[in-house]
């Protein structure tokens, strides 16, 4: 069951300050670009962290993060106790990940269907609709963090719920930096 998206909002709230006070004290002079990036990995990372690794896209942005040396500090960080465990368990997302591609080779290679000339225009319809669906979903495999190792039915869920947490980081960011506006302007 998913968390209420208030609670949601204070989890990555509370997370994402963790992570900006993690690259606060680590350099003072930061340029622009590493202040971005900085925020931006901080973001990514705690809304991660507010999933618990519960979810393919959470773990995916994780193991993403730990192979960069400033992801990998701000990971033990945010996920202290649990940062070991979930590493294994992206690593093991990528080797099944391996298993997944070959079978998808192979399916393609031995299931490829032509449409005859005379075929009619039901089974014609059907191809496109399929072919159209199948570049939709491998769009929308390519959006989510992990989702091109996903069936279908995992993908959807999977969606829902990154969407939901990106709608969430998005209502956080906004109401931060309206405050921040507020408080530069002296209102």
């Amino acid at each position: 069951m998913r968390a209420p998206r208030s609670v949601l909002k204070q989890q990555f709230l509370k997370k994402w300050m963790m992570g900006l006070q993690v690259f606060g004290s680590a350099k003072q002079s930061m340029s622009i670009l590493e202040r971005k990036k900085a925020i931006k990995l901080s973001a990514d990372i705690a809304l991660a962290a507010t999933r618990d690794g519960r979810t393919c896209w959470s773990r995916a942005i994780i193991a993403d993060a730990s192979k960069d040396d400033g992801g990998k500090v701000l990971v033990q960080h945010l996920l202290s106790p649990e940062s070991e465990r979930l590493k294994k368990a992206c690593t093991g997302l990528v080797m099944d990940n391996k298993r997944v591609r070959c079978k998808k080779i192979l399916k393609r290679s031995c299931c490829i269907k032509r449409i005859r000339k005379g075929a009619s225009k039901v089974a014609l319809a059907k191809s496109i609709s399929k072919r159209i669906v199948k570049r939709r979903t491998q769009v929308l495999k390519s959006l989510v963090p992990g989702g091109e190792f996903m069936d279908d039915i995992s993908l959807i869920e999977e969606t829902l719920d990154y969407m939901v947490s990106l709608r969430a980081q998005v209502d956080v960011m906004r109401r931060s930096l309206a405050k921040a506006t507020e408080v530069v302007n002296g209102k």
